[in-house]
């Protein structure tokens, strides 16, 4: 079983929905076979969840690394990606003294986010590298 994804989290793998949508998918061509309420039962327990990422997905896909492993970063969580991303590449200093502790990270953040696309994950802004 795959993990359950969630517009609650920070950040989501590509990988993560390709493979949570193909598991879905694969439950209820389960249920479709065995008949009778298996699958009115699946559907009442995932068929919500399945619609969503395949919308997210279908949103998302357009991206040049989607089957690769692309991240989708949760717009409310998009200021502290930035910060992370510019200290894993090298852009800061890890310690932030000064002046580095006076960065304009939510500037920094939008700058950053002119190489990114917004999708909609079941009511939620989500970034994704264009």
């Amino acid at each position: 079983m795959t993990n359950t994804i969630s517009n609650s989290d920070n950040v989501i793998d590509s990988r993560d929905v390709i493979d949570r949508i193909e598991y879905l998918t694969s439950e209820r061509d389960d249920a479709v076979e065995e008949g009778g309420d298996a699958i009115a039962a699946w559907e009442q327990e995932y068929g919500d969840e399945l619609k969503a990422l395949g919308a997210l997905a279908g949103e998302a896909s357009g991206s040049a690394d989607w089957e690769h492993g692309e991240s989708l970063i949760r717009d409310s969580y998009f200021t502290q990606y930035a910060e992370e991303f510019a200290n894993d590449i090298g852009r800061v200093n890890g310690d932030m003294e000064w002046p580095l502790c006076h960065i304009d990270w939510e500037a920094a953040a939008e700058d950053l986010q002119q190489d990114y696309t917004s999708v909609d994950f079941d009511g939620v802004t989500y970034w994704i590298r264009s």
